[in-house]
């Protein structure tokens, strides 16, 4: 079969799936995508589009995010024709992420080709980050370019055959209208290469000897240290953690952008606010800020730490929640919808109030101290993992299902017995 793969971004979301399918070496596979420095991935064609148009620095607010959708869209359906006009490619199917408007001329390029949109998040003023800690007020104009920014998925829940929502608080985010058109299957977490390891090491740079599962690690983790993962919440929470847990080692993972949300008035970021916030508290000889670091050092910092801190607002579950649930680790995080869909209190981890600092450090104190107590966590939610998120038993067989319901029989995929 020939598969399109569109996204930004690429791989996105489709890491495991369009890895998975190539190395069948049964289809011919192509992936569009914005990224300059996109992965090289065996048995597959990737191939770079380029907007069509940006808007101007003063391009109207209403009507911004539409405007730079329809570049990007034009220039990918461009794109996409000019493989098959100049590389003999033309798909059985598309698969890509609506967010960005690539998606939504392509009916116009190939009418008769089934597309499956993958819808992220749709805006509201309610119930999501936006509004949601007290501390970022959000303006009159809100409810005006949140509404806006829906543009681009009410427009394309009408350019795709399929949608696709990795989570059930995401999918109810849309308009009921689109739940039907959707199906509800995550992305995928591939459990069996992110298990726990007992006899996991990790050296860092400023200290003279490996640490092991012996020692006493906090880890936190977020692509950048912002609000809306309720970085602040845990800074907040580290005086008294360091205080109670004399021998306990930090470590920090996260970059200083701003991926979701607002940017800190702070000239150097929100961990430079949150340092003259708390700095004073906290003895920094313990804490480390690693900054963005591979992922085999970030599976083996997740694989020894004793209490793992998850937060964020309501919003897109990250992939480092799944992650660090296959490897077994005790998780202390926000008690928010999101969460919960993934985490049954005490059960499969510990739920706390976003809001509430004091609460985060007394959990996290209490895991340190006798982690033996919560051994049986870590377990449970590695096997919900398996059960729910796993990407070869749980969640490849959903989606090679969904893309078979959309194409001829002789192009269907076959999955090994």
């Amino acid at each position: 079969m020939n598969i399109l793969f569109v996204h930004q971004n690429m791989p996105g979301q489709y890491r495991e799936l369009v890895q998975w399918l190539a190395a069948t070496g049964q289809h011919r596979i192509y992936f569009l995508t914005q990224r300059k420095n996109a992965p090289t991935l065996p048995g597959v064609e990737t191939r770079k589009y380029e907007t069509h148009r940006t808007p101007a620095k003063d391009a109207y607010g209403l009507s911004r995010v539409w405007e730079e959708a329809v570049g990007a869209g034009f220039g990918a359906a461009v794109a996409a024709k000019r493989l098959e006009v100049q590389e003999g490619f033309r798909p059985d199917i598309v698969i890509g992420h609506v967010g960005w408007g690539e998606l939504t001329f392509f009916k116009q390029i190939w009418a008769d080709v089934p597309i499956i949109g993958f819808f992220e998040y749709y805006y509201n003023i309610t119930g999501g980050s936006v509004g949601f800690d007290p501390e970022e007020p959000v303006s009159d104009h809100a409810p005006f370019l949140m509404q806006a920014r829906n543009a681009v998925p009410l427009a394309n829940i009408e350019t795709v055959d399929m949608g696709h929502c990795p989570t059930y608080w995401q999918r109810d985010r849309f308009p009921r209208s689109f739940h039907d058109r959707m199906y509800v299957c995550h992305d995928g977490i591939r459990t069996d290469k992110l298990l726990p390891n007992p006899d996991v090491s990790l050296g860092l740079g400023r200290l003279d000897r490996e640490l092991t599962r012996e020692d006493e690690v906090l880890t936190y983790v977020s692509r950048n240290l912002e609000r809306t993962r309720g970085f602040h919440i845990f800074m907040r929470a580290l005086p008294h953690i360091l205080r109670e847990r004399p021998e306990a080692r930090v470590l920090i993972v996260g970059g200083n952008e701003v991926s979701y949300g607002g940017k800190s008035r702070h000239p150097g970021g929100l961990r430079a606010e949150m340092e003259a916030e708390v700095g004073r508290n906290i003895d920094w000889d313990r804490v480390h800020f690693l900054g963005n670091i591979p992922y085999p050092q970030y599976k083996k910092m997740i694989q020894l730490s004793r209490c793992h801190i998850y937060l964020t607002m309501p919003f897109v579950l990250s992939w480092s929640l799944l992650e660090s649930m296959s490897m077994g680790a005790t998780i202390v995080a926000s008690d928010v919808a999101p969460v919960r869909e993934a985490i049954t209190h005490g059960e499969t981890g510990l739920l706390v109030d976003f809001f509430d600092p004091e609460a985060l450090a007394a959990q996290a104190v209490e895991v340190l101290a006798r982690p033996q107590d919560f051994a049986h966590i870590g377990k449970a939610a590695r096997d919900h993992v398996v059960r729910e998120y796993d990407f070869l038993t749980r969640c490849l067989p959903e989606h090679i299902s969904q893309i078979n319901k959309l194409v001829p029989a002789d192009k269907r995929i076959q999955m090994p017995a």
